[in-house]
């Protein structure tokens, strides 16, 4: 199958953000002039506790992506600060873990589907069958606020978000490096934890999740 989460994070005053972009993968690909980078996400027997705190043995031991680049790839600088992620799976969850570097660690918004990029923010975005159409979007804030959203079709394309729907059964944790709103000293970070069901995925995948290990 082809399960695509696209990972990003959005600091506030950036010039182009998730919903500007479209969400096409052709987008991507042309902005960033390279092939989308895959990552092997492992099978795991035994269930995450959802955390934040990613000291899991099954953490440990998956690898981390890449440094994240600004979302047009090298035609833009490199970020001032370091994000990265892991990926696993099982019969039950699709398991997303991010590590932020923020030296300032801040967050305003409480409220569920606030627009959580107004905030620093991880976002994920899943087209579980590859075509930018029919996906879901996934946001969170220091403080643990998520905007979990479903589109139809890509804004570019006149798709409208649809807010009321949530992920059923979602389960995420933030943990803090440091201490929030408190600008007069300097924080490590902070590190997100996810576990989103596969029955939430998959009415909208066109094949049975979870998927199949090759």
């Amino acid at each position: 199958m082809r399960l695509i989460p696209l990972l990003y994070t959005a600091l506030v005053g950036t010039s182009l953000n998730a919903q500007e972009v479209g969400h096409n993968l052709a987008d991507f690909q042309k902005m960033a002039r390279t092939q989308p980078h895959h990552y092997p996400a492992g099978k795991i027997k035994t269930m995450i506790v959802v955390d934040g705190k990613l000291d899991e043995a099954a953490w440990e031991k998956a690898p981390w992506t890449d440094l994240f680049q600004d979302i047009e790839g090298p035609v833009k600088p490199k970020p001032t600060y370091n994000t990265r992620a892991k990926m696993l799976w099982d019969d039950n969850y699709l398991y997303i873990a991010a590590d932020l570097v923020e030296p300032n660690l801040s967050g305003t918004l409480t409220k569920r589907d606030s627009v959580i990029f107004q905030d620093n923010d991880f976002e994920v975005f899943i087209d579980p069958n590859g075509d930018s159409h029919e996906y879901f979007e996934l946001e969170i804030n220091a403080l643990n606020t998520v905007w979990d959203l479903f589109l139809g079709k890509p804004y570019k394309d006149g798709g409208a978000a649809v807010d009321a729907w949530d992920i059923k059964g979602l389960k995420h944790a933030v943990h803090l490096d440091g201490t929030l709103n408190q600008p007069g000293d300097v924080d490590r970070g902070w590190t997100v934890e996810m576990a989103i069901p596969w029955v939430a995925l998959a009415p909208e995948a066109g094949m049975p999740l979870p998927p199949k290990t090759n």
